[in-house]
């Protein structure tokens, strides 16, 4: 398979989890992608912040699920798409809650979620991000 970019190795601490890309996007489809990785990390904490404020204010759920979605355009920024935009983009969420809480309990811990979620807030006030390029010559010559 020519032209494929391969598989990448994310380490964070102990832990390992692969990424690649579709086909169509230059991958072998081992992995989830990169912007799908960022809308499943959302997710995620999404999840997570709902269990930790629902415990902290002693509300009862049955059951909670998150949906996240986004759009990713395969031809964006290239010619004649430049208007599109490189990065993930319309980014949604549904949280489904099951619980026999009143609708003014459930309205208050989801604006609790919204407030505290990290992940969310980053995407809803993005940071600017220094990056630096260091070149290293290859020595086999």
């Amino acid at each position: 398979m020519l032209g494929r970019s391969g598989v990448r190795e994310i380490r964070i601490r102990n832990f390992q989890v692969i990424s690649d890309s579709p086909t169509d996007f230059a991958g072998y489809d081992l992995g989830p992608s990169s912007p799908e990785l960022q809308l499943g990390v959302l997710g995620s904490c999404l999840t997570h912040i709902t269990l930790i404020q629902a415990a902290l204010r002693g509300i009862s759920l049955e059951s909670i699920e998150v949906e996240v979605s986004g759009e990713l355009h395969p031809l964006a920024g290239k010619e004649g798409y430049e208007h599109i935009p490189v990065y993930p983009h319309h980014l949604a969420y549904q949280l489904h809650i099951v619980s026999d809480e009143s609708e003014e309990t459930i309205a208050t811990l989801y604006q609790e979620i919204e407030r505290v979620c990290p992940i969310f807030n980053l995407l809803k006030y993005p940071q600017e991000i220094k990056g630096e390029l260091i070149l290293t010559k290859s020595q086999s010559k």
